[in-house]
């Protein structure tokens, strides 16, 4: 990061502001985790179900009483925006990315999924870390800018969107109407700054009968590992480390019964050789791209990057030398913006699980970094 950006002073004035914040954000995540918004079948004015509206009308409503300009985006999806004193880049805009939607509950949880529970510092329900209150602490990062009156030369938005979780629909109509931002993040994965992520694909193999379908289950996925070796796409780099093939589902279509499974490959493969060598591999199978997103990848030392991983230093006194991931998030659809956060190394099967969590101490210190990174890629 550029020397003469750094003002350690301002630093600390936007550290104190968010600690000032602190137990406001945290009521207001434990608010938004106890709105069930699970997607469920498309209602009047609610495209991902009622429960996903309701917490995005919560979402903007909080926005609306902190003094935010606010958007709803035909309840596809909504931001609050910030125009501070002196901005002077009225095209662009600097984006925080997150979803209100979120997995089904499922089973195991010792309280009530959407209860909202507190308990020695850690808050428990569905959605509080994927991806609720990360958003909301980005929410409240941007509060404290506004509140401290900081000049930026670009708006700043905080995007709440409604499908991340089922198909980016979302954000796909999002593009229709809003141009992307030209700097930010989604805060849905992990820290250091993620500089790249894998590709992801989801392919079909269909069989001509349940035999070829035994053969297929028997001798190239349950007894196989889960790099694709048995299947023929193995690959391995130095960057992004080994394919992997998981998240298998059983089909019956009108060719016969099927297997779909999802790919996530290193930036060094292409989809199109991946299904290549699947044919190859199964000549007597029809193999079918169901969807694909290609990887993304930024040089680690480009400004958003060098900037969030100055942020992240700054605050946690961590390395944060940038990582890639094996995950999808936003990044893939939306231009110009990177995963950062929120959990920190060592933490990780949290999300989509039974008893999802997130420690207080973590929240704030994710809102303290998001501050000091909204600050900085909006000068």
């Amino acid at each position: 990061m550029m020397e003469q950006q750094k003002n350690v002073q301002l630093e600390q004035q936007i550290v104190h502001k968010v600690e000032e914040l602190g137990a406001q954000l945290l009521d207001s995540i434990v608010d938004m985790v106890q709105i069930d918004s699970t997607e469920t079948q498309a209602a009047q004015d609610a495209p991902f179900g009622v429960g996903v509206r309701d917490a995005l009308d919560a979402a903007l409503a909080l926005a609306d009483r902190l003094g935010f300009e606010t958007v709803d985006v035909d309840h596809y999806m909504g931001y609050a925006a910030y125009r501070a004193p002196g901005t002077v880049d009225l095209q662009g805009y600097v984006g925080a990315i997150g979803h209100l939607d979120v997995v089904p509950a499922g089973t195991g949880w010792r309280q009530p999924p959407f209860s909202g529970f507190r308990q020695d510092g850690v808050i428990y329900s569905r959605g509080v870390l994927d991806n609720k209150g990360p958003i909301l602490s980005c929410l409240y990062a941007l509060y404290a800018l506004k509140e401290l009156g900081l000049p930026l030369r670009r708006e700043v938005r905080i995007v709440f969107g409604c499908d991340e979780e089922s198909g980016f629909e979302d954000l796909k109509y999002y593009l229709t109407k809003e141009q992307p931002p030209v700097m930010g993040f989604t805060p849905d994965c992990k820290y250091p700054v993620v500089y790249a992520e894998r590709g992801r694909a989801v392919v079909e193999i269909i069989v001509p009968d349940h035999q070829a379908l035994f053969v297929l289950m028997n001798e190239y996925i349950l007894n196989a590992n889960n790099n694709g070796e048995r299947l023929g796409i193995a690959f391995r780099d130095e960057e992004f480390g080994s394919l992997e093939v998981r998240n298998y589902r059983m089909n019956q279509t009108d060719q016969g019964p099927a297997i779909q499974f999802s790919i996530s490959y290193p930036a060094g493969c292409t989809v199109n050789g991946l299904l290549e060598q699947l044919r190859q591999t199964l000549p007597n199978s029809i193999v079918r791209l169901v969807s694909n997103f290609d990887p993304v990848r930024f040089e680690k030392d480009c400004r958003l990057v060098d900037t969030l991983r100055y942020t992240y230093e700054r605050v946690t006194g961590q390395d944060g030398t940038p990582v890639t991931t094996t995950g999808g998030t936003y990044a893939k659809l939306m231009p110009n913006i990177v995963p950062f956060g929120p959990s920190f190394p060592g933490q990780k099967g949290i999300g989509h699980q039974p008893n999802e969590w997130m420690n207080e101490q973590d929240i704030l210190t994710n809102a303290k970094i998001y501050a000091l990174s909204l600050y900085y890629l909006a000068l």
